[in-house]
């Protein structure tokens, strides 16, 4: 089934459909919404309110662009305001001078997947959320200030906190290696 057939099963209160469009995306978004929480039962909260909201805002879904893409940046959004409602909006904070550290590529080279992802989630939840904003899905600091309600230095200061804080792990991983 296309996705054009699930919207519009969905949009018809198919059962078949809505379930055949939580199977067909829930993988990649459960793991969209792993970067963002702080465990497998946040992710799970953050999945089932964006899901709710995918399925209620369907009609919205103009058949521009990537059926996906567009789930996608409803999960962000639900990320996004789960945190806002969990966390205390004084972990951002701004930076003066950090200066970035080349890392070794053996320490990147040697690292896996879940490793790196593990890393990432153990950053303080202002580094990661920016961090994937900007660098997985792709916002620019501008977008990532409106969306978090902070200023633009902000955003682009907590890049640079994230940066660093991997660059640090990952040369202690480096150290653990050798």
């Amino acid at each position: 089934m296309t996705d054009r057939e699930i919207i519009e099963g969905c949009l018809k209160s198919d059962r078949e459909c809505e379930q055949l469009l939580y199977e067909r995306f829930a993988p990649k978004m459960f793991a969209l919404c792993l970067r963002y929480a702080r465990n497998r039962m946040e992710a799970e909260d953050i999945m089932q309110n964006g899901f709710i909201r995918v399925y209620n805002k369907l009609h919205t879904f103009k058949h521009k662009g990537s059926f996906e893409g567009w789930i996608r940046r409803i999960m962000v959004h639900s990320a996004i305001k789960f945190l806002k409602k969990s966390s205390n909006k004084n972990e951002f904070s701004t930076l003066e001078d950090v200066k970035e550290k080349k890392v070794e590529s053996k320490a990147v080279e040697n690292i896996s997947e879940a490793e790196l992802l593990e890393l990432i989630n153990s950053m303080p939840d202002g580094y990661k959320v920016v961090f994937n904003l900007y660098v997985i899905e792709g916002y620019k600091h501008s977008e990532i200030a409106d969306m978090l309600e902070i200023q633009e230095s902000t955003s682009r200061s907590q890049l640079l906190k994230a940066r660093k804080f991997l660059q640090d792990a990952l040369k202690n991983l480096q150290l653990i290696l050798i």
